[in-house]
């Protein structure tokens, strides 16, 4: 596959925002691309089945055609941990369909962006976490860091448990969004604090973005070498 796992440092640090934003850096390029979000939680019930907002996004940015259960084959309710809900439903989540999933997903497509659900480490089922599944899929990753209070040690645990798994880490991407509405103040100095501890390039700094407005996104992210 050539393609890149989105992981982040914490939920809701702006994962989607970035998957996104480089669907729409890689099409401007004039490659073809499709998403994948594997697993999702917190997804509401509508007349054509469960739909997660953070996998429409990714399909609105794609531009392979492919059905919302091809891209989403595990969707939740309950806004929790996904191992969690899908435990109320009596389901296991099966890490080797993801990746069979994903394999034949990409071969509609020149890039496939797979975006993962919470941290890096977060609970896949009961032996496994997102970041087995990254492993499994042997693509590179990028991950998003969520600048606010606590970021540094968030993102160089991360890091470092990245390393440890022999992952090949494409680069990561600094959200400043979420630190405008937070008493964080020193938000360049925690950039180049990581910038110096994380080898793994930096490949944008993104503002707070209102309506996910991705064409704003895109032009941020250096996609030079992926």
């Amino acid at each position: 596959m050539k393609g890149y796992f989105i992981t982040g440092t914490d939920t809701g640090v702006g994962k989607s925002l970035c998957a996104a934003g480089l669907l729409e850096a890689f099409k401007q390029q004039g490659l073809s691309t499709i998403a994948m979000k594997p697993v999702a939680s917190g997804c509401e019930e509508t007349a054509e089945g469960l739909r997660n907002e953070d996998a429409l996004l990714l399909m609105q940015y794609m531009t392979a055609e492919a059905d919302y259960i091809e891209i989403n084959p595990y969707a939740f309710i309950p806004p929790m941990a996904p191992h969690l809900a899908a435990a109320r439903e009596g389901l296991t989540i099966n890490s080797e369909s993801l990746v069979e999933q994903a394999r034949q997903l990409s071969g509609r497509a020149e890039r496939i962006v797979i975006e993962g659900a919470g941290g890096w480490l977060a609970p896949l089922n009961e032996t496994q976490s997102f970041a087995d599944l990254a492993v499994k899929l042997e693509i590179p990753v990028i991950l998003v860091v969520g600048v606010r209070l606590g970021c540094l040690n968030h993102a160089l645990l991360t890091y470092e448990n990245m390393q440890q798994r022999g992952v090949t880490i494409a680069g990561w991407i600094a959200n400043t969004g979420l630190a405008e509405t937070e008493d964080c103040l020193d938000i360049a100095e925690n950039i180049a604090s990581l910038v110096s501890r994380i080898s793994a390039p930096l490949l944008g700094t993104l503002p707070r973005v209102e309506n996910q407005q991705i064409e704003k996104i895109a032009p941020l992210v250096n996609i030079t070498n992926l």
